[in-house]
Order: structure tokens, then sequence, then C-alpha cells
């Protein structure tokens, strides 16, 4: 499903992120022992969360019952991490934005021109069907999963953990303006925002708007402009380097 709206900025959700910090030289460092140093780390973590015991409950069951071993979900969980590690995102776009042809198809069915690059278009969990929305100079399309995180990983990799988030779930339908201020986005009031919700069944990719001064540039370096965020729709294409 989809909506519009032109909401106001809020204060960010995304100051909510871990922060990053370093270390001086100024000072001496002093490391302990292992046992101190993993508690230290027990300690800043805290208690184990409901979501990490329901998965290592589930993990231990499946492997007593002989269902799935180590080795198996190893091999689960580094598949899941290479996905869209082959730039299938940033290639569809590129190709779609120097071939007409292949962007009316793409608009027409997602699916289909996928497929045409060799390409896997269904995510490997579910039988989904993908739909790719394109911005213009009047319309900007977001993606959303409200109900939990459906998100084309076949295509744009896994997904990242603000979009999982309760907080951008929510908030995208209700005040898409400002989440996307948050990402640096500001549009003009005269832009309409188009909100997808994204469902077990149907995802969605953003189709950038092609930057200005790339006239005449191979797909290849047209590719390197596309990023995650501009296909979920909360940031536009990169500029070219001046």
């Amino acid at each position: 499903s989809s909506s519009s709206s032109s909401s106001s900025p809020s204060p960010s959700y995304l100051s909510q992120a871990p922060h990053s910090h370093s270390h001086s030289d100024s000072h001496p460092h002093v490391h302990g022992t292992r046992q101190e140093t993993e508690q230290a780390a027990v300690d800043i973590e805290g208690p184990e969360k409901y979501g990490e015991l329901l998965f290592r409950l589930l993990k231990g069951a499946l492997a007593e019952k002989k269902i799935l071993n180590p080795d198996e979900l190893r091999t689960g969980v580094e598949k899941a991490e290479k996905l869209g590690q082959n730039l299938e995102g940033p290639r569809l776009v590129a190709r779609s934005w120097v071939d007409p042809s292949f962007r009316e198809l793409l608009l027409q069915d997602a699916s289909k021109a996928v497929e045409s690059l060799g390409m896997v278009a269904q995510n490997s969990t579910a039988a989904t069907v993908l739909t790719a929305v394109e911005n213009t100079p009047d319309v900007h399309n977001l993606v959303v999963c409200t109900l939990c995180s459906c998100y084309p990983r076949s295509i744009l990799g896994l997904s990242p953990s603000w979009y999982r988030s309760r907080s951008y779930r929510s908030r995208a339908i209700r005040e898409p303006r400002a989440v996307l201020a948050e990402f640096g986005t500001i549009l003009p009031k005269d832009v309409k925002v188009e909100v997808h919700d994204s469902t077990a069944d149907l995802r969605y990719i953003v189709i950038p708007m092609r930057p200005k001064g790339t006239s005449g540039w191979s797909e290849d370096d047209l590719a390197k402009l596309v990023s995650r965020n501009s296909m979920i729709g909360v940031t536009p294409a990169s500029e070219p380097q001046t």
C-alpha cells in the first residue's frame, strides 16, 4: 500500500544509534585479565535480550533434534551476509538510467526486468513480488514495512538496523518528511511524498533520479552513485565528484 504526506521535521531518532569514539595515546592503556575483559564486555552489553534468548533456544532445539546443524546454520548466515554484494540494485538502477526500454519494463514488471539481467527477484525465504517505483521532480518515493521488516534482500542485501526499528516503521508513514530530513533529504514543499508499505509478499525498490552531470557515463560508473539508502528512498543518488 502507499500513502502521501507533508509533515514537518521532528527530533531525530537517528541520534539513538550507537556512537563511535577514539582512544588517545596520552594516557596509559592497561588491559585486565581475559576474565575481567570478558566480564566487562558482558556488563556493557547488558542482560540477554528476548530475541537473543529465543534465537539461542531455537538454535539449540533444532540442533538437538538434528533438524539443523551448526555448519548448515553458519552456511546460511554467510549466504545471507553476501546478499546484495554483487551490486544487483545499483546495476538495475544504472541500466534503467541508460536504457529507456529496460526502464519501462522495470516499472511495469520488475521481476521480469530483474530476471532479464540474470538476477533473482524473489527472496529465498518466500515467494515475493518486486515492484519498482520511480522518483521524479514531482514525486519522491519512500519504502517502509510497518508490520515488521519486509525488504528485497535478494536485490539490496541485508536491511539496515534503522529500517527495522520501531521508530522508522511508525514515523515513515506518519511524518515522512521529518524522517527524510533526518537523513539530510529536504524536499521542496511542492514535491509529493509517496510512502510504500511492504508486505510479506510485496517488496519495493525506489529508482532514484539520475544525477545531473552524468551524461555519457558508463553503467559501471553510474552504479557507483546508487546506494542502498537511495533505493529505499531516504536519500537521493550521490552527486558526481567534481
